[in-house]
């Protein structure tokens, strides 16, 4: 099996060669990403593919917030290119879940880690984010959490 930065290089030569402009563009910023990631620290090393997935997840979410940005200040042109740029990484990342997902999990996770108040989130957070395992937005998560300690 191929690691998921061989993938997406191979995506990438294969959308110029089909002269696909934004993917290639943006193919091309997630492994350039990629290559800052693995040269970050004392020494340069390969990343893991979860590694490279937390890496197109930042990118990902900075595409989702420059797109309400440029949104919010009437550049919807530019807000609809950062949008086809989180379309395309969204291909590479797990399907997300649906707010009743989150909701059922966050309180599975509470549960059986018996967490209740607001005094409880640190841990709570914890545990939810391990169950969740990257497939919701932590703000989402961290809401949900929240909402059921409270109630």
């Amino acid at each position: 099996m191929s690691s998921l930065k061989e993938r997406l290089s191979a995506d990438m030569i294969a959308a110029l060669k089909a002269r696909d402009e934004i993917t290639t563009s943006t193919l091309r910023m997630a492994l350039a990403a990629v290559g800052v990631a693995e040269v970050a620290g004392k020494q340069k090393r390969e990343l893991s593919d979860d590694e490279v997935l937390a890496v197109l997840k930042k990118e990902a979410k900075k595409r989702t917030e420059a797109a309400t940005a440029f949104a919010d200040a009437g550049r919807a042109e530019q807000a609809a290119k950062e949008r086809a740029e989180e379309e395309v990484l969204a291909k590479y990342l797990p399907v997300q879940l649906s707010d009743a997902e989150i909701a059922a999990i966050v309180g599975q996770a509470l549960a059986d880690g018996g967490f209740e108040g607001p005094g409880a989130m640190g841990q709570a957070m914890k545990a939810a984010q391990a169950a969740i395992a990257g497939r919701a937005d932590g703000g989402k998560v961290a809401a949900e959490v929240r909402k059921q300690l409270a109630g």
